[in-house]
């Protein structure tokens, strides 16, 4: 979820590809963002994913939320979990991906949460995102902490959680 937080609105694309939702085929307003590549952690692939897909440039923020699915037909029946990341703007025009994106727009996050072609998922992002606008992220957010591995010295690996208060 890109914010742009002076304006209250947030980069949304539709894919070309269409939703099954109920009976009806349609067009869902939902976040940029796509699979990792191998070796790829979770902040490069937020980064490289909206970049790709809408040509804005961001900074990876926080994780706000995920979701575990198993037999997901999307990651060939496999088990999926799908994070959504809160990120900053650094460039504000959108040059959309042709090919996997049908449209793409900064939209007011009052707008998304009431829109008929949101999902839950992507409606409850939006809802935590003004919560935290106006309650802080700290109270929202699971922010990066990158420490040592215990198993190899050598490495580092990164934790998300809410931080304690010194």
């Amino acid at each position: 979820m890109v914010l742009n937080e002076e304006k209250g609105e947030v980069l949304v694309v539709q894919d070309r590809q269409l939703y099954k939702i109920g009976q009806k085929r349609k067009a869902v307003w939902k976040f940029p963002g796509g699979l990792s590549d191998e070796g790829e952690n979770l902040e490069e692939t937020a980064i490289r994913e909206v970049y790709e897909e809408t040509g804005v440039k961001s900074e990876f923020k926080s994780v706000m939320m995920f979701r575990q699915q198993h037999q997901m037909k999307n990651a060939f029946d496999k088990s999926d979990i799908y994070i959504i990341c809160r990120m900053s703007p650094l460039s504000y025009g959108i040059s959309h991906c042709e090919d996997e994106i049908a449209r793409c727009e900064w939209m007011k996050l009052s707008t998304l949460i009431t829109h008929a072609d949101t999902g839950p998922i992507t409606r409850l992002a939006a809802r935590l995102a003004v919560y935290g606008m106006k309650n802080g992220f700290q109270n929202v957010d699971l922010e990066p902490n990158r420490m040592r591995s215990w198993v190899d010295p050598n490495k580092t690996v990164c934790l998300y959680h809410r931080y304690l208060p010194s």
